[in-house]
């Protein structure tokens, strides 16, 4: 079959209407994986043996395994062993199973982003009567948001196209209506390639505003 390119343009408004859906995902999963990740970071630097070794449990799991079949786990598997699981829906299952594999990830940067702070400024913290806690949100847990935010932005942009996975467990987002387009005309061509170029412009988009972000974070901190 001939490549058609006027269809790559009819195509793409059937596609856009399912981006939110995409977008949806990908950013409640990663609410969920900063607060998870953030954790984990915690838990490794605490100084208990049992948390820091829960913690490289956890993460050296969910870092090993694909995240198809984290999924597979979590919407087919899990409501074997507990029954009451399975009323979870896929959008749900969806959102879990990316979360808690990019909390594994996000756990890393976060780590590495507190490691990053000077050790002096926690001392000092601690000097002037501040507790422990006290000093993390105050002094060094804002530091280390400054220094986490172009990885954690890299992350995000990896669990964007993560989302196109979950049409495996029967959600319709960008990926999976594409698939449906594709089968009905067999334009698979012009079909997935424009949903590889909303993926690009969604990357492009947002790349740009996390560069903003940046920059006013930053801002503070440029002499």
């Amino acid at each position: 079959m001939p490549i058609d390119p006027l269809y790559f343009f009819e195509v793409i408004p059937e596609l856009i209407p399912y981006i939110p859906i995409t977008l949806f995902i990908a950013v409640v999963s990663l609410i969920i994986a900063v607060a998870g990740g953030l954790l984990l970071a915690l838990c490794l630097r605490s100084g208990i043996w049992i948390l820091s070794a829960l913690a490289k449990l956890y993460i050296s799991f969910f870092r090993a395994v694909p995240t198809l079949v984290q999924l597979f786990i979590i919407y087919y598997g899990l409501p074997q062993i507990f029954p009451g699981m399975s009323i979870i829906d896929s959008m749900t299952a969806s959102i879990l199973g990316l979360s808690v594999k990019n909390a594994a990830y996000l756990a890393e940067i976060f780590r590495a982003a507190i490691t990053s702070v000077d050790k002096g400024q926690f001392e000092g913290a601690r000097a002037v009567g501040m507790t422990k806690v006290q000093a993390y949100i105050r002094i060094i847990l804002p530091q280390a948001v400054r220094n986490a935010i172009p990885a954690t932005g890299n992350q995000f942009i990896g669990l964007m196209k993560e989302t196109s996975l979950v049409f495996t467990l029967g959600m319709t987002e960008l990926f999976a209506q594409a698939r449906i387009s594709a089968s009905s005309t067999y334009r698979y061509f012009e079909t997935f390639l424009a949903v590889a170029v909303i993926y690009w412009v969604m990357t492009i988009a947002y790349s740009y505003l996390q560069g903003l972000l940046e920059k006013k974070v930053n801002k503070p901190y440029e002499s």
